[in-house]
């Protein structure tokens, strides 16, 4: 096999070349092996759940379920009184799969059941693993699978799907999403909060918690029902109509997909589906993650990743989803799930601790969804730096379209809690944290997610502006603290999105300084709704300044977005002055400079640019967005000769704490110069 591209664009992987042409193969024989040497695609193989799970044709209501283990299964429900019978006893077919067939008129859309199932040894009730609708008992919190065969199946309003363009997104929960102290629903977000992204600016929502969960404060990580949407929220149907008034607004919807573990719950879920645990994970030690207290699949046998690929085109295919963010990477590619490494060297991501079966399933994921949906794209939640990750599988990457930047919100955080005097930040190293990336992989960048905002940390208008913003965010008010903390929430969003490489992320609420961390309901909080809901009314309100960094938010998303801000590479550092605490930098025709000292403001400060005429776009100190308004923004800039090393330079007048973005504009005499350079 040829030398894989990664290799040649990075010299350091070349004692890992065969590493990584092995596994290049390994994946080719695996998806032969899978499709029958190739007489079908992975799209055709991913076609489970078209064929496992509960189907109805009017007359007839089909459950069909794969329980290699199984001795007996037979079905109780509202059909039977919850009492076993024979009369409902599945059938046994070739290769562990059971069948039982009932009359649609007795058993049809709306039933409730459950399995009851029996093993060598042992029984136990089971909601069907292929099952598309799981239902709780409100009176004894018990779940159980649904028959869903509405007699009108969802007919779809818009059939073209958004373009694919770089990803803003707008991060949500939609259950947390409402204003009232309960859980939310589809149709909620919809009318409520989907406006709100529209007018922001955002082009892509990423939905978390979709897959069924049985613990509302798991986060919608500890997935029992992979092919069930959460019926928290709503039936099928409201998130399909969601997704469908998303991609008429041009939205795409990429779903957070949890394929790195599941819950260790057998009533619920897959723990002991069969009465084996290896029916779907491993056996032993390896088979539980001991830091999230579930289950790991083992992604080297042919059935799981028949069921995983399946949920994959399944979610695509039924439900319009646009892409995926992958949850748990790290843990998936790391026999020791990436726990207690500081992966500082090359070495790390290639000495043999890697679950070589986990990677090629990702591949592979990463392939058929792209069959699917071309426009589709798949983000990698991994916070390792694993090289090649968000490269094509022909280059000899694992085929992500991005990975998360995970350093950047961590970073962010240190800064705030290890650095409070914001005259010692480090410019260098926040610049060089931004902007460090692989040239041969797309990110997304994000300031703060869902992860920064959970109890027991802060997020960082909170870290900034404390127990003040219960006090002092009228606009009538004036409060040292409050205006430092607008000042640099804004300066910290604007740099972390004008660096981002190639997407950015937001979680919703934040772009207006949400004052409350997220606790779901739990017996610690008395079970209090309290802090599991976003104050939506303080970014409307006129008298309140939050309303000032929502404005903020509309503005540089709304500027980036136009100008394609995100797939100009490279972009250069033209100052980064630690003495007078001033960074800029340029990408494409756009200048960003940024004076972060507290109190000195600069007047006709030099800014070393490329030849031209500079005009002002945007600024953070504009009275809009809540600043001072001491920057005239009809000025422009033309360039001058700094006497020093004879470069181009513009002279600014920078407030303190403040941003400017400008956008270089040619001036003709200047334009024939840089073409006689060339």
């Amino acid at each position: 096999m040829k030398v894989p591209k990664i290799v040649k664009d990075d010299p350091w992987l070349n004692p890992y070349r065969q590493v990584i042409t092995d596994r290049m193969q390994h994946c080719a024989d695996v998806e032969a092996h899978l499709t029958g040497g190739g007489k079908q695609s992975l799209y055709d193989f991913a076609n489970g759940y078209m064929y496992y799970g509960t189907f109805c044709d009017g007359q007839t209501t089909t459950i069909r379920e794969w329980l290699p283990n199984a001795m007996r299964v037979t079905l109780i429900g509202d059909i039977n009184g919850w009492q076993e019978s024979a009369d409902f006893d599945f059938k046994p077919l070739d290769g562990g799969n059971w069948e039982l067939k009932l009359p649609a008129a007795q058993f049809g859309h709306g039933s409730i059941f459950r399995l009851k199932v029996y093993w060598n040894g042992g029984e136990g009730e089971r909601i069907p693993a292929w099952s598309r609708r799981v239902v709780q008992d409100s009176k004894t919190n018990i779940f159980s699978a649904q028959v869903w065969c509405p007699p009108q199946p969802y007919e779809w309003k818009c059939t073209e799907r958004p373009k694919a363009d770089e990803p803003f997104i707008y991060e949500v929960h939609v259950g947390m999403a409402g204003e009232k102290e309960a859980v939310s629903t589809f149709n909620d977000f919809r009318r409520n909060v989907l406006p709100r992204v529209i007018k922001l600016g955002y082009n892509t929502i990423q939905m978390m918690a979709i897959q069924e969960h049985p613990y509302y404060g798991s986060f919608g990580y500890h997935v029992s029902s992979f092919f069930a949407v959460s019926s928290r929220f709503g039936t099928p149907d409201d998130l399909k109509a969601l997704i469908d008034e998303c991609h008429q607004n041009g939205i795409r919807v990429v779903m957070d997909l949890v394929h790195s573990h599941a819950v260790k719950n057998e009533n619920e879920g897959l723990g002991l589906y069969d009465g084996t645990r290896y029916q779907f994970f491993h056996s032993g030690d390896r088979g539980v993650h001991p830091a999230w207290d579930s289950y790991c699949f083992n992604y080297g046998k042919d059935e799981v990743i028949h069921f995983l690929l399946s949920n994959i085109k399944y979610w695509l295919e039924e439900f319009h989803f646009d892409g995926f963010r992958f949850d748990g990477v790290t843990s998936m590619i790391y026999l020791n799930h990436g726990l207690g490494e500081d992966f500082t060297s090359y070495e790390l991501y290639f000495n043999g601790t890697q679950d070589e079966d986990a990677i090629v399933y990702l591949m592979l994921a990463n392939k058929l969804i792209k069959q699917v949906n071309p426009e589709s794209i798949s983000i990698a939640e991994e916070m390792s730096g694993y090289p090649g990750l968000a490269m094509p599988l022909a280059d000899g990457g694992v085929g992500f379209d991005y990975r998360l930047a995970m350093g950047i919100p961590d970073m962010w955080i240190k800064v705030l809690k290890e650095s409070p005097n914001d005259e010692s930040w480090d410019l260098g190293h926040i610049y060089h944290e931004l902007t460090s990336k692989r040239a041969d992989e797309r990110t997304i960048s994000y300031a703060e997610s869902h992860d920064q905002a959970l109890v027991g940390d802060k997020t960082i208008a909170f870290w900034l502006m404390d127990k003040e913003m219960y006090f002092s965010m009228l606009v009538t008010t004036q409060n040292l603290q409050i205006d430092r903390g607008i000042a640099l929430h804004k300066m910290i969003r604007l740099l972390t999105m004008a660096t981002a490489g190639g997407g950015y992320l937001n979680f919703m609420g934040n772009e207006f300084g949400h004052p409350e961390w997220i606790d779901f309901p739990r017996e610690g909080n008395n079970w209090s709704y309290k802090y599991a809901m976003r104050q939506w009314s303080l970014a409307d309100r006129d008298d309140l300044k939050y309303k000032y960094l929502d404005a903020f938010d509309v503005a540089i998303v709304h500027l980036l977005r136009e100008r394609h801000l995100l797939k100009i590479f490279p972009f250069y550092a033209q100052l980064v002055s630690q003495e007078n605490m001033v960074l800029s930098f340029s990408r494409g025709d756009l200048l960003f400079v940024f004076n972060f000292h507290p109190t000195r403001s600069y007047t006709d400060f030099e800014i070393p640019v490329v030849e031209g005429k500079y005009k002002i776009l945007l600024s953070t100190d504009e009275l809009q967005f809540g600043g001072f308004g001491r920057i005239d923004e009809a000025m422009s800039y033309p360039t001058s000769v700094a006497s020093v090393d004879d470069k181009s330079t513009i002279k600014l007048y920078i407030p303190a704490r403040s941003a400017i973005v400008l956008q270089r504009q040619f001036i003709p005499n200047v334009y024939q110069r840089l073409l006689g350079r060339k």
